[in-house]
Order: structure tokens, then sequence, then C-alpha cells
């Protein structure tokens, strides 16, 4: 039996054999969502008073345990605790994304809610303007003539009381991205 070329055998098998379906490659499920509250929650442990404690006794411990054992084998990090340096890089160089992300997340949420509150002010700014219509209609019907300065009144009166609801919305945000800054930090 003669042996062919591998060149001759692939030709011949890429044109007289049916393709075979390449095999899938399994990828894992990766929820942007889950990432982004297990960012939220890395975040905001990071930015409590506890994980600073923590860190700094953990980094005096770290510098305590290789100035007192620096002459013994027990001494892991000599000064100028390259080791030390390196891990608190690493652990800047993840919390950096995974802040900002955490920030970000909470930026599109304070934009959707500031949306809904333009369009509830609007929705109740429309209502105020109909009823406005409404009580002037009702006042022409019932013979009524409303004159220019109850008019007047009346839209200034509907006015105040809109910029009212706006100042005590515009207040209760920034109250809110107050205490948002402030769990931030």
């Amino acid at each position: 039996m003669t042996r062919r070329s591998p060149e001759a055998e692939r030709r011949d098998s890429r044109l007289a054999a049916p393709r075979r379906r390449a095999p899938r490659i399994q990828t894992q499920y990766y929820d942007p969502e889950a990432f982004g509250r297990f960012s939220e929650a890395i975040a905001r442990f990071l930015g409590t008073a506890r994980f600073l404690v923590l860190q700094t006794v953990v980094v005096l411990g770290w510098i305590t345990w290789n100035v007192v054992f620096r002459r013994s084998d027990l001494a892991f990090d000599p000064y100028p605790f390259i080791l030390l340096t390196l891990a608190l890089s690493l652990q800047a160089s993840y919390a950096a994304p995974l802040i900002l992300l955490a920030q970000n997340r909470q930026e599109e949420r304070d934009r959707l809610e500031l949306e809904i509150d333009r369009r509830t002010n609007m929705r109740a700014l429309a209502d105020t303007e109909y009823l406005a219509r409404e009580l002037a209609s009702i006042r022409l019907a019932l013979g009524e003539m409303p004159t220019r300065d109850y008019l007047s009144e009346e839209l200034q009166r509907v006015e105040a009381e809109i910029m009212e609801r706006v100042e005590e919305e515009l207040s209760q945000l920034r109250a809110r991205l107050d205490e948002i800054a402030r769990a931030g930090d």
C-alpha cells in the first residue's frame, strides 16, 4: 500500500468528507449585575473605619514582625519591606477599578432617579395647569367672569406652589446625594 502525502490526505478529506462541526467552547456566564453588586460591597467595605483600622493593624504587625525578627529566619520581608509595598500596590490596583465601577453604578441610579423626579414634576405641573383651566371654565359657566387680576393672582399662587414643590424635591435630592457622598467617603 502506498503512503500518500499528508497534504494529499488533507486535500481529499476537505473535498470528499463532510465537514465536522467545530467543537463549541463553553464560556462561563458572566452576570454584570452580580459583579456590580460585588464591587459595590467591596467599595462599601473599603470606605469604612473598620477596614482602615484592620489595614493599619496588619501593616504595623507586618513591620513590627520583620523588624523584631530581622536577624533570624522568621523575618520574611526585610527592610525596605518590598513585599509589603507590593501587597499594598496590588490591593490599590484592584480597589480603584472596583470603587470606580461602584461609583458609575451609583451615578446611573441617581440619573434614573432624577429622570423619574423630573417626569413627576412635569406631570404635577400639567395637572396644576389643567386644574387652573378647569377652575376658570367653571367660573365662566357659573357666570363669574374671571378678571385678569384674579387669573394673575391664581397663576402666581399656582406658580408659588409649584416652586415650593420643586424646591422640596431639590432639597430632598440634595440630601440624598449628600448621604450617598458621605457613604462613599
